[in-house]
């Protein structure tokens, strides 16, 4: 059995991706306001400072940074994995395994992540989490995407509105 060896870094900032065990599935933009509220109650319990977020219809990309004397953010997933999962309707294939550990079928059972090193790596992160919707096809333009924390960052003055389009990315003039 693998032994997952998690990042130890009490006060640290984390890029994490997390994903439906069925990826054809929309579950999490279909019940949006259920994952948000997942979010709001288990910050609650446990605070951290979400800084980015993209959320895709079955995946989602985000940034936290923990308090400085914790550690702990697999807890925090769990918490929201688990509140996401209770809201939504049973009928998703199980296999044998979940059906004895009496398991949902919703979440892939891990998530990736990644200790943000620096400045330069926190933007990188924060730049391809807004970029996703458009990287995936949902949508021409970061800004089109109402599921992220895009628009925060252009209230910030860090991103202009119309940043992230596909065209531009690409380096093309479609006009």
């Amino acid at each position: 059995m693998p032994r997952y060896v998690r990042a130890f870094i009490p006060g640290g900032t984390f890029f994490f991706t997390v994903a439906l065990l069925e990826r054809r599935r929309r579950l999490l933009t279909e019940y949006i306001d259920l994952l948000r509220q997942a979010f709001v109650d288990v910050r609650r319990a446990k605070p951290f400072r979400l800084d980015a977020i993209a959320v895709m219809p079955d995946h989602l990309h985000c940034i936290w940074t923990l308090p400085p004397d914790d550690a702990d953010f697999s807890s925090r997933w769990h918490g929201i994995k688990a509140g996401f999962s209770r809201g939504i309707p049973a009928g998703e294939r199980l296999s044998e395994r979940r059906r004895k550990k009496g398991e949902r079928g919703i979440w892939q059972r891990r998530f990736w992540e990644h200790a943000i090193r620096d400045e330069r790596d926190f933007e990188r992160h924060v730049d391809y989490i807004h970029y996703n919707p458009v990287k995936h096809g949902h949508v021409l333009r970061a800004a089109d995407w109402r599921f992220s924390s895009f628009y925060r960052y252009v209230e910030r003055g860090i991103y202009a509105a119309d940043w992230g389009a596909s065209d531009d990315v690409l380096g093309l003039d479609l006009e």
